[in-house]
């Protein structure tokens, strides 16, 4: 059961970001349902790629000891970094709508759009 925590809280983290997502109108609580959604994923890619008792793959002179697979931390670092500037290009956006419609309200952007 200790095994399947780290894939028990990425299926909670993105169960709750999709909740968030899809039932939520503040626009920053999107942002943050996205934020969820995205750290899950990126907790699932580190889990994948765990093994115990294995070394880091930088450390060269470990050449008959097992390694930990350096493809899903290189990913989930260019994940972090996509994720980073996408939130700031929202939040960005957020910050123009709340000038122009006075409301973060996404229903009522909606509604106020002309």
């Amino acid at each position: 059961m200790i095994d399947n925590l780290p894939f028990i809280a990425c299926a909670i983290l993105v169960i709750l970001g999709l909740y968030t997502l899809t039932f939520k109108r503040n626009l920053i609580k999107i942002v943050i349902g996205l934020n969820l959604v995205e750290s899950g994923v990126n907790l699932f890619l580190i889990t994948l790629g765990y093994k115990s008792n294995a070394v880091a793959p930088i450390y060269t002179m470990a050449a008959k000891e097992e390694m930990v697979l350096p493809t899903p931390q290189a990913l989930t670092l260019t994940s972090i970094v996509i994720g980073l500037a996408t939130t700031a290009l929202i939040l960005s956006f957020t910050i123009l709508i709340y000038k122009h419609y006075k409301t973060i309200d996404a229903s009522k952007v909606r509604r106020l759009r002309e």
